[in-house]
């Protein structure tokens, strides 16, 4: 699909071509056989059930932040153009373009998966973190509510952990976020690209609007729980400009703490993040993709450990110094306590055979 065709409404991508794996490539283009009014149909969702074997994942990133994580679904509805997690759909033989978008994988088995692993002898608790590839509030979270039995089993469990989310469906398990919090085992990030609404609805265009992330803000804060707000990924000479007003407009809500990340263009994405540039803001395209190359040395992308959330140079520098400036001015340096880890217990199943020493 060529940059000028009509495009699927609701959708992120521009195109949709064949992932990097596949023996044949195929690409749809305009043959001026459409007019340029005539809407094209809309694009469904499709999904598939993905039977895992295991449910936690680890990694040794030293620049993530955590080591075990736990992906409830494959893609992501919410279409956002910059998801670092676009090439993995390459894995499945589809595209990272509309497909990662509207081809979704859930794993319903996931809370039953994650009972089992938690129940072994051999394991030892350290924090997990759901949703750090793609988002465990998504739309297929309001029937499927595969997000929710994993926070029941955690909660059961004693066993801390984190969320990161740019849904406001994230206070519908209040209850079971606030119980957590009490105990010192859970955290929320809230993921705040934007406060214009316009640009947050064409980047991100299924996504929660910026008014309802800042809701999610107050409303978990309120119930006790610790959030962070994320302005994530910052897009120089796009939303850079936005960073102190997201990081005030989310400490009045209640965020207690603060995070960036540089945009990250691996693989398929500093395509699809191109085709999107030059549809969307064609006035600032080429100025957006110069300074993304001067923070990451010449290149679109630099996936050096250390260097690939917050880039290189002076460009770099200043918006680290710029965040670190705002994030104390507005209160959100103070951190948390670790999470409790010596509260994890293995609940006693039905039938099951009482402690002596307990």
């Amino acid at each position: 699909m060529s940059p000028t065709a009509p495009q699927p409404r609701g959708r992120g991508a521009r195109s949709n071509a064949t992932g990097r794996y596949e023996a044949q490539t195929r690409e749809a283009f305009d043959d001026d056989w459409t007019c340029d009014d005539e809407a094209p149909p809309p694009l469904r969702t499709e999904v598939s059930v993905e039977r895992a074997r295991r449910i936690i994942s680890h990694n040794d990133s030293p620049d993530v932040g955590f080591s075990a994580s736990i992906n409830p679904y494959r893609g992501c509805e919410h279409g956002c153009i910059y998801c670092y997690a676009r090439p993995s759909h390459a894995y499945m033989g589809l595209s990272p373009g509309l497909d990662f978008e509207s081809r979704i994988f859930v794993k319903p088995e996931a809370a039953h998966l994650l009972e089992k692993e938690l129940s072994k002898p051999s394991y030892r608790p350290e924090p997990i973190h759901i949703g750090g590839n793609t988002d465990p509030y998504q739309p297929q979270e309001r029937t499927r509510r595969i997000t929710r039995g994993l926070l029941e089993v955690l909660v059961r469990f004693r066993h801390p952990f984190s969320v990161i989310t740019k849904s406001a469906l994230v206070v519908r398990d209040l209850d079971l976020l606030s119980e957590a919090a009490a105990l010192n085992l859970a955290r929320v990030a809230v993921s705040l690209t934007t406060l214009d609404r316009r640009l947050a609805r064409s980047m991100e265009p299924r996504a929660a609007t910026p008014a309802k992330r800042l809701d999610a803000i107050t409303r978990l804060a309120t119930a006790g729980v610790p959030v962070t707000v994320m302005f994530a990924p910052a897009i120089p000479g796009l939303n850079d400009h936005e960073m102190e007003a997201v990081l005030e407009r989310a400490a009045a809500a209640g965020a207690s703490g603060a995070g960036y990340v540089l945009l990250r263009l691996p693989l398929e994405i500093k395509d699809l993040f191109r085709e999107w540039l030059e549809t969307d803001q064609p006035d600032r395209a080429r100025r957006v993709m110069s300074l993304v190359r001067q923070m990451r040395g010449g290149k679109d992308y630099d996936m050096a450990w250390g260097r690939r959330m917050r880039g290189e140079g002076p460009i770099a520098d200043l918006l680290s110094a710029r965040f670190k400036a705002a994030r104390r001015r507005c209160g959100l340096d103070r951190g948390w306590p670790p999470a409790d880890l010596s509260r994890f217990r293995v609940p006693l199943q039905a039938g099951g055979q009482l402690d002596l020493f307990g």
